[in-house]
């Protein structure tokens, strides 16, 4: 592979907000802590440090080794989790939805952009260690949003009547699935009939995946990680201060011209149980669990939340909180709309007493194969000219190619100086006149502009043939309009690439805010190892 960059303003990909955020604007800067680069974590280190306790550090390690009791540990993975005891080991997360055969691209993404952090972390800081987490959304209940996955351009779904928290839904319907999908997936295939539930099999293939870089995978699903969050879930259900302080937040946000993201609600907490997860809200006489006949007096429900916090599942305001509680967390790893609902929770994070992690943004991707990347130099067009719209990519190239000049916008400017000379010259005479000329020069505009979309588009028909493999490369590299990363599942690359995960490690720059393209060399599509 060989790596280009481009600024992230140029891939027109990007919202407003992530982009100020980037760029450290500083209307944004009251809304998190430190920016993201190396020299920011020494501070971040000091503050965590001191805020997070040697007994939370057993716990985790304790629940994380029960976790992997039937996983066969790299020595790596062993080596962090033994780690997470002392206290100058810290970890930086990245958390994903358990999308089936990792979803889109930007899964594996994530992970290799906090692997790489913590190398470079590593090097920066040799004192401390640094341990890569996923944090995995087993609680979370949007099946439709995990079920599918898009491979050789073909969809592929997992079909369960299953519902509630994914985490726990049993693997025993993926025997169709598995029977559909071609190439090597022996490291799926073992992970989904060996293990019993959806939580246990994304942990395993991750492990295989991951392990020899030490990736540490996390279930937070679990009764003695619930513990350590029962103050804040008191606090969500009596006090409804989350709710408070967001709403504080987005308004002064959108006094700024940013949207939220997401919108907080009284209790941002659901009813976690088999084949349910729905939201808790309180009535004048205690509380209820949406869709469902659960009802709780006040006394009933501070009884489950000390008898049975597992039941108590958080949603996307408290999650971030649960998982700094947890974790000697030093940086949260998320995609552009996941950072900006971060930038709503700062005043939540004051309020308990938690260090805002620094937000670092992953690593965004390209990969173009062989095949395409021959085709793409027959165009003769630059990289950066495919990240336009269809339209105007088309118009570039067509422009570029044809023997004719397709503007008129020299003629166009004459015009408009034309027709305020006679608009001028036309009022002299009677002040009526001149906005009748003034209309007639705006049709006379609309005219040539007509004229010069029928010039393009016979042009556009004299060049078919080129405009095809054009369309061919943007398609390729932009399925269904949108970036790559977002659709296509990494075994595209990966069932003829074993090295593709390692190239990706090698290529990423997670201190480098830039979109990442990288190109293999060899006219089969694979790369040279990484040595």
């Amino acid at each position: 592979m060989h790596l280009q960059k481009i600024p992230f303003r140029s891939a027109q990909a990007f919202s407003e907000f992530f982009l100020k955020y980037i760029e450290q604007q500083p209307e944004l800067t009251p809304f998190y802590g430190r920016f993201p680069s190396v020299e920011s974590f020494g501070e971040q280190i000091k503050e965590k440090s001191s805020a997070f306790p040697a007994t939370t550090r057993a716990i985790l390690v304790e629940s994380l080794q029960q976790q992997y009791k039937d996983i066969k540990l790299t020595p790596a993975v062993e080596q962090n989790i033994t780690a997470l005891r002392e206290a100058n080991t810290f970890t930086v997360t990245t958390g994903h939805q358990l999308s089936v055969f990792t979803g889109p691209l930007y899964f594996v993404f994530k992970i290799a952009t906090v692997i790489k952090a913590c190398r470079e972390l590593k090097a920066r800081y040799p004192k401390h260690h640094f341990v890569p987490v996923y944090w995995m959304a087993s609680e979370d209940h949007d099946y439709d949003e995990i079920k599918s996955f898009r491979l050789y351009g073909k969809k592929y779904t997992w079909e369960t009547e299953q519902q509630g928290g994914v985490g726990r839904f049993h693997t025993k319907d993926f025997k169709k699935l598995l029977s559909e999908i071609p190439g090597d997936i022996k490291i799926f295939k073992d992970a989904y009939t060996q293990c019993a539930t959806l939580a246990d099999a994304v942990r395993q293939y991750v492990n295989a995946l991951f392990g020899a870089e030490g990736l540490v995978v996390i279930d937070a699903d679990r009764l003695e990680l619930k513990q350590l969050l029962k103050p804040v879930m008191q606090d969500d259900l009596f006090a409804h201060t989350s709710f408070r302080i967001v709403s504080e937040t987005n308004q002064k946000l959108e006094a700024l011209g940013f949207h939220p993201q997401v919108n907080p609600r009284e209790i941002n907490f659901f009813y976690l149980d088999t084949q349910l997860r729905s939201r808790i809200e309180q009535q004048a006489e205690g509380f209820t669990v949406v869709d469902t006949p659960l009802r709780f007096t006040r006394e009933e429900i501070l009884q489950k939340l000390e008898s049975t916090p597992e039941v108590f599942s958080p949603n996307v305001i408290l999650r971030p909180v649960y998982q700094e509680i947890i974790l000697p967390n030093l940086a949260y790893v998320g995609g552009p709309a996941e950072l900006v609902y971060w930038l709503e929770l700062k005043g939540v994070f004051e309020h308990f007493r938690v260090p805002f992690p620094i937000l670092l943004p992953r690593n965004f991707g390209l990969v173009i194969d062989g095949p395409t990347s021959r085709k793409m130099n027959h165009t003769r067009l630059r990289l950066d000219s495919f990240f336009q719209t269809k339209n105007d990519l088309f118009k570039h190239w067509v422009t570029q190619h044809s023997e004719h000049d397709l503007s008129l916008e020299k003629t166009a400017k004459s015009m408009e100086v034309l027709f305020a000379e006679v608009q001028a010259r036309s009022a002299k005479i009677d002040p009526t006149l001149g906005p009748m000329t003034a209309a007639h020069a705006a049709r006379m505009q609309k005219m040539i502009h007509a004229i010069e979309q029928k010039m393009m588009r016979a042009e556009k028909r004299r060049q078919s043939d080129g405009l095809r493999q054009v369309e061919a490369v943007k398609d390729a590299l932009f399925p269904n309009g949108g970036l790559q990363e977002r659709t296509d599942n990494f075994l595209n690359f990966f069932q003829t690439d074993p090295s593709f995960i390692r190239q990706l490690i090698a290529h990423f720059d997670p201190f480098d805010f830039q979109f990442h393209v990288m190109t293999y060399d060899d006219q089969k599509g694979t790369s040279k190892a990484v040595s």
